[in-house]
Formats: structure tokens, sequence, C-alpha cells
């Protein structure tokens, strides 16, 4: 059976809403580290915060990466660092020059 076809202003709204539940998970699952979101998915929550970024700037809107990053973490990204993010493992470090060098 094809997807359903929407209009553009459904689709809009469906996809707004699939990116809040993804944000909101997101910032559920503080236990899940950006490395290993890297090394699993191919993104992070700073990929997600520089999209978004980059998709208000194509719309004209000034948006500084700290406040994107805040809209996608949900507190500024120095606090949630410090609140959340643990040090990596050699193993996550590897698994991350492997899957995406030079980065």
């Amino acid at each position: 059976m094809p997807a359903p076809e929407f209009d553009q202003a459904t689709r809009t709204e469906l996809e707004a809403a699939a990116f809040r539940r993804l944000v909101e998970h997101l910032r559920a699952r503080t236990d899940v580290q950006n490395i290993d979101l890297m090394n699993l998915a191919g993104f992070c929550r700073n990929c997600l915060s520089r999209w978004y970024r980059e998709a208000a700037e194509a719309q004209g809107i000034a948006l500084a990466d700290p406040d994107a990053r805040e809209i996608i973490y949900g507190m500024p990204y120095k606090e949630w660092q410090a609140q959340h993010q643990t040090p990596a493992t050699d193993a996550q470090k590897a698994a991350l020059s492997k899957s995406h060098p030079g980065h």
C-alpha cells in the first residue's frame, strides 16, 4: 500500500511534530552520549542544532550556534555538558575515528 499523500501544510505539521518528538526524546535520553549517536547513526545533537540553525538562516533568520544548541538541548550547551556528558572511552573514540575519519 503506498504512503498517503498530504497537502504541504499537513506534511509540514507532521514533520514538525516528529521533529519535536525527536528533540524531546533526545532531551530525556541524557544517558546516550553524542559520540554514541555519531557512531551508530552518523549524527548527534550538535548536528541537529546545526541543521536547525541552517534552516533558520535559509529563512533569513539569524541564529547563533549557542542559541540553536540551547533549542535542541533544552539548556545552554555548557550546562548540558557539565550535567550529562561523560568522557569518551577509547573504544568510542576508535569507533568514531573509523566511522568518521578526520572528525
